[in-house]
């Protein structure tokens, strides 16, 4: 049987305007493929900001990569 490992990346939208790049989302996909982990789900979330209690929008990436 299979066994897989994942991995959960964060990704945030600026602080004060501006919305996520597509650049930003590509590089960081293709970063992790070279590492031979594979997108399995983007999720939309709330994102815990770096200063003060609330969030900030942003996506959660999760990749998976068989156990080797």
């Amino acid at each position: 049987m299979q066994r897989y490992t994942y991995k959960v990346v964060e990704l945030r939208e600026k602080m004060i305007g501006g919305k996520m790049s597509g650049d930003k989302v590509e590089k960081v996909l293709n970063t992790h493929a070279e590492d031979g982990w594979q997108l399995k789900a983007i999720t939309s979330a709330e994102v815990k900001g770096r200063m003060g209690p609330g969030g900030v929008d942003g996506l959660l990436l999760t990749f998976e990569r068989p156990v080797q």
